[in-house]
C-alpha cells in the first residue's frame, strides 16, 4: 500500500459526517427522534471545522518546509 500524507481536515469532516449518519440511523431504527433540521448545524459546523483544521495543517506544513530550505532558495534570489 502506498503511503500518503495525513490530512486532518478530511478526518474531521469524515467524523462529523459519520456522526450525522449515526444520528439518522438511530432515528430510522426508532432508538431516538432526530429532527431533520438538527443535521444542518452538525454537517455545516463539521465542514467549517474541517476547513479550519485543513488550513491550519497546511500553514504548519508550509512553516516547517520553509525552515528546512536555506533562505536563498525560499525567495528565489541568489546570493551575491
Amino acid at each position: 500500500m502506498l503511503r500518503h500524507e495525513f490530512q486532518p481536515g478530511r478526518l474531521v469532516a469524515g467524523a462529523f459526517l459519520a456522526a450525522a449518519g449515526v444520528a439518522f440511523v438511530g432515528d430510522a431504527r426508532g432508538a431516538w427522534e432526530t429532527p431533520w433540521f438538527a443535521i444542518v448545524p452538525l454537517v455545516g459546523g463539521g465542514l467549517c471545522l474541517a476547513a479550519v483544521t485543513g488550513m491550519l495543517a497546511r500553514a504548519i506544513r508550509r512553516g516547517r518546509s520553509s525552515r528546512r530550505r536555506p533562505h536563498t532558495e525560499r525567495d528565489g534570489a541568489t546570493a551575491p
